[in-house]
């Protein structure tokens, strides 16, 4: 087994025992105690401690780092063989499809919210739910979209503008791979600063978004007490987005700094493919939320 390791005569990478899973398992674990020990309490912590979810996350970005070091270190001492390299592709395509399949929940629900929002209005009349019948229903009784209390946004302001810089960010992040691939290493780094500069700019321009959303009380006010759906769905579409775009800022930021220190060549380089895959896969989501979130339902 250790001249497999030494000496393989195969195709196919043996990974070295590695702490990473069991660290990364137990940071996420700890994380997510944390999480509900800052809403709920639990084991003895008062709601509203916040430490252990903090202990648990940095746990997760250093396990992180450690793991993704550890790959880079792999390829640069030739393990990732062509065969290898195919199932790295593999494992990037599966992971976008459950990403896609992850957004596909928060757009079902919105369109079920959005376009049977006359279910809601004849809820029957029992409990609570005779308040969010009411909030669902114009004075005639017929079905009210927007739910009363909710002032939308104008999707030809702040979205609009997030829209333009994602669909350049793809352009800028696909002349970086060109570049990259042609040996055009300068142009290479140009286009990707470009497009961690404009995904930096797109998560500025949300954040500014959200504030003026909560600063306004645009979803949630007292008119607006039983129709706190919208605003949740919302947030949680439009902010798991916001997510990936950081992470997809980081992710193309690394690729950045390896590009710099002479990590990537024209002939290998499939760090920056993915990313690139991922950002196109960001934007492709945006153009969804844009015309659907912001524009035909809002």
């Amino acid at each position: 087994m250790a001249d497999a390791h030494a000496a393989p005569h195969h195709d196919y990478h043996l990974v070295n025992p590695s702490p990473w899973p069991l660290v990364a398992s137990i940071a996420v674990t700890v994380m997510m105690v944390g999480a509900v020990a800052w809403m709920k309490g639990v084991f003895g912590l008062d709601a509203g401690t916040k430490w252990l979810f903090f202990a648990g996350l940095a746990g997760v970005l250093y396990s992180m780092f450690g793991w993704w070091s550890d790959v880079i270190k792999e390829s640069r001492q030739g393990d990732h063989t062509p065969v290898v390299s195919i199932g790295l592709r593999y494992g990037m395509v599966l992971f976008i499809a459950s990403e896609i399949m992850f957004f596909a929940a928060f757009f079902w629900m919105f369109f079920e919210m959005s376009v049977y929002n006359e279910a809601r209005a004849h809820i029957p009349a029992i409990s609570f739910w005779t308040d969010t019948a009411t909030a669902w229903t114009n004075a005639d009784g017929t079905a009210l979209w927007p739910p009363k209390g909710i002032e939308t946004l104008d999707a030809w302001q702040l979205p609009l503008l997030n829209t333009v810089i994602l669909l350049l960010s793809g352009t800028t992040v696909t002349w970086a791979h060109h570049a990259l691939q042609i040996g055009d290493r300068k142009g290479a780094k140009l286009g990707l600063l470009i497009t961690v500069l404009l995904g930096v700019l797109f998560t500025g321009v949300q954040v500014y978004e959200y504030y003026h959303i909560l600063h306004e009380n645009l979803f949630f006010n007292d008119e607006a007490a039983n129709s706190g759906l919208y605003g949740s769905i919302f947030f949680m579409a439009t902010g798991f987005h916001g997510f990936h775009v950081l992470i997809g800022t980081l992710f193309l930021a690394v690729c950045l700094l390896r590009l710099m220190a002479g990590q990537m060549s024209p002939q290998k380089h499939f760090g920056f493919e993915a990313a690139a895959w991922y950002w196109h896969f960001v934007d492709v989501v945006w153009l969804f939320l844009f015309a659907f979130v912001y524009v035909v339902f809002g």
